[in-house]
């Protein structure tokens, strides 16, 4: 097998994989957006679980505890915690540094 070939699979399959770790942050990345979006949009399309808007009868759980307030925390939570440690992990395996212990 001539080396010019045996390189040009090489670049390729190094290019292939480059693209899948690009796709692969880009997902992480916008799950956390994306989920902060949902949460929001969840308060604005059902606004009766927010119990801000009507407080009759509601103890400091219902104040707490809130759904649509908490999927959005949920995901500003793993935008700036959890997100940039995966990324980072993925960026390192591309790298061929291999999975960080």
């Amino acid at each position: 097998m001539s080396s010019e070939i045996a390189t040009t699979l090489r670049e390729r399959a190094e290019r292939r994989s480059s693209r899948a770790v690009r796709r692969r942050v880009a997902a992480i990345l916008l799950l956390g957006p994306l989920t902060t979006l949902g949460g929001l949009a969840w308060a604005i399309v059902q606004p009766y679980r927010i119990v801000f808007f009507h407080p009759e009868g509601k103890g400091a759980y219902d104040y707490v505890v809130q759904p649509p307030l908490l999927a959005a925390l949920v995901g500003i939570v793993f935008m700036v915690v959890i997100a940039p440690g995966l990324v980072e992990d993925l960026e390192g395996e591309a790298e061929g540094d291999g999975p960080a212990t």
